[in-house]
């Protein structure tokens, strides 16, 4: 687990040590173990690296043995010892495996890795750059390419360091306010995309190319007894955990409560000879709190348990999750995950997670609501368009409303629908419910669920691993057909069946509570305050990018309890708090509330009680 930086210039300039040093030192919180960079013939690599497997052997870059074969990653390749057995590897690191793999059988190497990983690989025999992103996008890996000079890092920050501009990409923009956070392969600044999950950038002398290597569209539906896929499901998960508990420094997991995250410790506790280290979020407010069903489970399963209770100070660290995102997202979960991070990281080096479950199950409201209301029977494009609907945070006509007419002209021509019905044109094969699903796993995890275990738990030097990502789970979760996942109003339905064996049915079957902050309730009365503040700030509006008498309705409207605009309040907040640090100016560190101008009489503490 660590964070990458590197580059290719296709005039074989050099990139200097002092641009690689900068751009590493932006992302130190990836990696603080140890740090590595090489450059040769204008092409760099470099690596910031948190220490989890060979502590003593595993330092990057590494090196083929005539020194022409240069690796980094960022990541863990999980099956690295079944693939060491056949390879003549001197250390017991998983970057090695890669390093061998790739001399013995060239760039389709990546098929038999089994994790999560960002992979550069620079060959001076063949002057070229090779970029890999892991099947479903665990890893980030950022490009910025200005047809002379491709970099590529962890973390856009770095790029930043780098000498890239920090500049709004209207489509970005638009496309946020469509699905609450940025799909890939785009971002919300100029000339800075992400390589999509499952694809491999080439870059040599004679051109760049993106293609991909991996692809959920083939997997096929089979029809199987309901018995039969709990028994696959539970065999493959417990395999899936297994092979995450390989590390060289303690481990321990997240525990919502939620059938995922309790799934995944349940079978931890039957592997690991002592008991499992657990952590979880709970709220003041009973409304939001699940902490003693985590509580509950955590006795069943004798694991040495910590939960952190927090309140509505918990947005102090608002401004923080922000700068370690890089781009904005309405999803205030970030914030607990962040505080559930730093909790765990007093003990442990290594978490695992229940991240996943949902996107492959059906396990959101969304899911729900939207299929037991929705004619099947339909065009498949009426379906699409409708579900698009569903998943969007703001519908082109409210966007109208919102819009000053000047961000209308800016975004003249766009439609962000584009991006997901791409994806879901793609999925056509597919029965409608696991089409959904596979547009999930496709742009939702990558672009803002797998964001935010990454970026958080990586802001505190926290490696977060997650078994229902394993890329047998996924395929798995594929074969099964969507009617069994959401099966009479029950999310989840064959997941909840197989975990019958192995957890209490009143925690498989009880109300789902999403992991987020009553931050809705909090806009109007604590934060009351600051929503306004932010959004009605002069020098918010003197952005010119929203109607001002708009702006006003929405939170009048939301505070006098006429509407819920939590969604839209909590977004625009995001964006206007991450143009403050990234495009008025771009911080190199995570900036407080006073540095962004937010008037310090804003009561937003950091109190929280901490109970083992």
């Amino acid at each position: 687990m660590c964070g990458i930086i590197g580059g290719y210039d296709r005039e074989r300039r050099p990139f200097g040590t002092a641009l690689a040093e900068r751009a590493c030192d932006r992302m130190l919180h990836r990696g603080p173990d140890d740090r590595g960079i090489f450059e040769a013939e204008g092409m760099l690599v470099g690596n910031q690296r948190l220490s989890i497997l060979d502590l003593a052997g595993g330092h990057q870059p590494m090196f083929s043995d005539d020194q022409q074969i240069v690796v980094v990653q960022n990541g863990e390749i999980y099956n690295f010892q079944e693939l060491a057995k056949n390879l003549n590897c001197r250390t017991s690191c998983d970057t090695e495996v890669i390093l061998r793999l790739y001399e013995r059988d060239g760039e389709d190497f990546v098929q038999q890795l089994n994790g999560m990983f960002a992979i550069a690989i620079l060959d001076r025999r063949k002057q070229c750059l090779l970029l890999y992103r892991d099947r479903i996008g665990q890893k980030p890996l950022y490009l910025h390419d200005d047809g002379t000079r491709l970099l590529f890092a962890s973390e856009i920050k770095s790029l930043f360091a780098m000498g890239v501009k920090a500049e709004m990409n209207w489509e970005g923009f638009d496309a946020y306010l469509t699905y609450n956070f940025v799909p890939p392969p785009i971002t919300l600044y100029q000339n800075i995309s992400h390589l999509m999950p499952g694809h491999l950038l080439k870059v040599n002398q004679q051109g760049t190319e993106i293609r991909r290597w991996w692809d959920l569209a083939e997997k096929p539906v089979e029809c199987r007894s309901e018995s039969a896929w709990s028994e696959e499901i539970i065999e493959t998960l417990r395999a899936a955990v297994n092979i995450r508990l390989r590390a060289d420094v303690p481990l321990g997991a997240f525990l919502s409560g939620g059938i995922d995250s309790s799934s995944v410790v349940s079978l931890m506790s039957r592997e690991l000879p002592h008991p499992v280290q657990t952590f979880c979020i709970g709220f003041d407010d009973p409304r939001f709190d699940e902490s003693h069903y985590a509580q509950e489970l955590a006795n069943l399963f004798q694991t040495r348990h910590t939960c952190d209770v927090v309140s509505p100070n918990l947005t102090s660290s608002w401004p923080l999750t922000l700068y370690h995102n890089d781009q904005p997202h309405g999803d205030v979960s970030f914030m607990p995950t962040y505080r559930v991070s730093q909790l765990a990281r007093k003990a442990v080096k290594v978490v695992l997670t229940g991240d996943g479950g949902d996107e492959l199950f059906a396990g959101y409201d969304v899911h729900r609501n939207f299929f037991a209301n929705q004619d099947l029977t339909l065009p498949r494009e009426q379906i699409e368009s409708a579900y698009i609907s569903a998943i969007s945070l703001l519908q082109p006509a409210d966007k109208q409303k919102l819009f000053s007419s000047s961000t209308r002209q800016q975004l003249a021509g766009l439609d962000a629908s584009r991006f997901a019905r791409s994806h879901l044109q793609d999925f056509r094969h597919l029965d409608p419910i696991n089409q959904a699903l596979a547009l999930d796993t496709r742009m939702l995890l990558p672009g803002n669920n797998l964001v935010k275990p990454d970026k958080m738990a990586m802001a505190v030097s926290l490696e977060p691993r997650a078994p229902y990502l394993d890329y047998r789970m996924v395929d798995l979760a594929f074969r099964i057909p969507g009617s069994m996942k959401l099966r009479d109003g029950v999310t989840k339905s064959i997941l909840k069946k197989a975990c019958e064996s192995i957890l209490p049915e009143k925690i498989i079957y009880r109300k789902k509570q999403m992991f987020t902050v009553p931050i809705g309730e909090w806009f109007k009365r604590e934060l009351s305050p600051f929503v306004n503040e932010v959004l009605l700030s002069e020098r918010s509006l003197d952005r010119k990018m929203f109607q001002p008498e708009r702006v006003r309705e929405m939170i009048n409207d939301h505070q006098n309890e006429k509407v819920n605009h939590t969604r839209a309040i909590r977004a625009l907040l995001a964006l206007e708090l991450w143009q403050r640090t990234f495009i008025d100016q771009t911080f190199d560190h995570a900036p407080t509330f006073a540095e962004l101008g937010v008037n310090s009489s804003v009561e937003l503490g950091t109190g929280s009680s901490i109970a083992a």
